[in-house]
């Protein structure tokens, strides 16, 4: 692969950025469900939380990169990379909030013992001792000192900062 494959991004900054914010959104997505079902670590309502600008800015970051090369104007290109930067920044303030809960900075919400299932009828004390809560405020797993909460602060952020870069490069164009 040469250099000039990759000739398209000095050309179209906007359509750049978008592509890897959709991108970067979508291999973030792909590896927190490999997480989920491929190695057992079910997620807690915060990390479903936290999965939300994902589910708005893949969509949102393929539209603005199609409608960058297909030369929309350019004020329409800039408003979509900026609200896929916000999305980015907000979905980096939730990860930051769930790992400050999980460093026990500050308390989570009351959600953060896990939700439960209806009791329903008959064996009520095997059902409570079958309950799988996932906590908030537990790591289940963490890397180089970081939980998956932290490293998505990190991620959303670079997500936000390629968005922002994109505008800025798009908006110095003639």
């Amino acid at each position: 692969m040469s250099f000039q494959t990759f000739a398209w991004t000095r050309d179209n900054p906007a359509a750049a950025a978008a592509a890897v914010v959709a991108l970067g959104g979508a291999a973030t997505l792909i590896g927190a469900w490999i997480f989920q079902y491929g190695f057992g670590y079910p997620p807690c309502p915060l990390c479903l939380e936290q999965r939300i600008p994902y589910y708005v800015t893949i969509p949102l970051g393929a539209i603005v990169a199609i409608a960058a090369t297909r030369a929309a104007p350019r004020q329409l290109v800039v408003g979509g990379l900026a609200v896929l930067a916000l999305a980015m920044l907000i979905g980096a303030a939730l990860a930051v909030y769930h790992a400050g809960i999980e460093w026990k900075w500050w308390a989570g919400p009351q959600d953060c013992s896990g939700p439960l299932d209806p009791l329903g009828s008959g064996n009520l004390l095997g059902r409570l001792q079958s309950i799988n809560i996932v906590r908030c405020d537990e790591a289940p797993w963490r890397f180089l000192g970081l939980s998956l909460a932290g490293y998505n602060a990190l991620i959303s952020v670079a997500l936000a900062a390629a968005a922002a870069w994109g505008i800025v490069a798009t908006s110095r164009r003639t």
